[in-house]
């Protein structure tokens, strides 16, 4: 078991077991729970709790407060790891949050634990794509590239906007429109027709920071098209995406990305165009994808309604209206994606794996990303509604779905479908 003090050192705990959670309860993990922690995850230690570690002599749990060391004792803090891209989390980091009187920041948090010199994750790989491994983004290549960009006639408050997100927020997304590859983002709206209990872009004042500011103005469409066409032209497998987490709902613009989209085709048939969304407006996603759109991504935390609603909080819209835009997307030819934030314990319940299946089959969806759920633990359980469903395990979960739609693919990362 991990630990960390007052000031965020981490130690080994000298005598105590790492467990993990699912969901509410408590578990020991086995060796098919855990995976080396990969290199570029980072570290977290969480204030005001201590961790619950398992005493190997009687085999319970037990919330450690303090350990003895050299001089007296010391408050124990637990530890969490926050996962590089492509890695699902089968635990929570077992804590006790009794104590707590703040929101944490909207991070992944895994249990993690020590062994044999090496930090080990509650967690296993979905997907490897070397397109983001952090390895490929050097940042010492990236600000030459953007002077570079910038040399060429682009510029505007988007480029600008970008170049803040890829400089300073440290997004892949906007490194690769400078570096002219792969996936690029194109943001667009200001509002949003949701208010996500865990909202990247937008938090209240009194509960806990943003990861990164929402855009504060509308893009001019020449601007739009301008960086889409170059991108698409000339990136390698390019892919130029509407809805970041730099932004709200992108259909608030749907007429801006309609508008922008059947501008860009008519420049050029090249790449991939891929609008992310929640889909809480089935008429406008019919809209854009008619307008030339390639691939779209779905987000949602739950195939059931109640679930849905506690986390999205939508604003004039239904889960059925988000069933319906999947249903609309796969009838236009999109290849349509399900963007499925999951959390231990609640994601892996029987019930929901049955609310999933249904949903793939009346949809008929292509592919679904796994994403750990970036959000305080205690936060989610204390507002999502609770079932008594059993959970299986999210290692077990996955394999349920590709059992039953060998078809559909699970993974982590957009794929370019032109």
């Amino acid at each position: 078991m991990l630990y960390a003090d007052s000031d965020g050192n981490v130690f080994e705990h000298p005598y105590y077991r790492m467990l993990g959670s699912s969901g509410d309860s408590h578990e020991i993990l086995g060796e098919e729970d855990l995976m080396p922690m990969p290199e570029f995850s980072k570290l977290f230690f969480i204030p005001d709790c201590p961790p619950i570690g398992l005493d190997p002599a009687t085999g319970k749990s037990k919330v450690i407060k303090r350990v003895k060391v050299e001089g007296g004792y010391q408050k124990c803090f637990a530890v969490a790891s926050f996962l590089e891209p492509g890695i699902v989390r089968s635990h929570l980091p077992a804590v006790d949050y009794s104590n707590k009187s703040y929101i944490l920041p909207m991070w992944g948090y895994t249990a993690v634990g020590f062994r044999d010199d090496s930090y080990h994750v509650a967690a296993f790989r979905i997907e490897y794509n070397h397109k983001w491994d952090p390895r490929n983004y050097d940042d010492r290549k990236l600000v030459p590239a953007i002077r570079r960009f910038k040399k060429t006639g682009h510029g505007g408050a988007l480029t600008e906007h970008l170049t803040n997100c890829a400089v300073n927020n440290h997004c892949f997304a906007a490194k690769n429109l400078f570096l002219k590859r792969w996936e690029a983002p194109l943001p667009v709206s200001r509002t949003c027709n949701a208010n996500c209990l865990g909202c990247l872009s937008l938090q209240p004042d009194d509960q806990c920071s943003s990861s990164h500011q929402r855009i504060a103005f509308k893009p001019d469409r020449d601007e739009i098209v301008s960086l889409a066409v170059g991108h698409l032209n000339d990136a390698i497998e390019a892919i130029v995406s509407f809805g970041q987490g730099c932004e709200g709902e992108p259909l608030t613009e749907y007429r801006l990305i309609a508008e922008s989209i059947r501008e860009i085709r008519g420049k050029t048939d090249k790449g991939t165009i891929n609008l992310n969304t929640n889909g809480g407006w089935p008429e406008r996603v019919r809209e854009v994808a008619q307008s030339g759109l390639d691939s779209i991504r779905i987000s949602l935390n739950s195939a059931r309604p109640e679930f849905y609603r506690a986390y999205y909080r939508p604003n004039n819209y239904e889960f059925d209206d988000v069933v319906a835009s999947i249903a609309i997307s796969r009838e236009h030819g999109l290849y349509t994606m399900l963007n499925y934030l999951v959390f231990p314990g609640i994601t892996d319940q029987e019930e929901e794996i049955e609310a999933l299946t249904c949903l793939i089959r009346r949809t008929g969806v292509n592919f679904i990303h796994l994403k750990n759920l970036n959000i305080d633990p205690q936060l989610y359980m204390k507002t999502i509604p609770s079932t008594g469903s059993r959970a299986v395990g999210m290692k077990r979960m996955t394999e349920i779905i590709q059992r039953e739609f060998p078809d559909v693919k699970l993974g982590y990362f957009n794929q370019p479908v032109r």
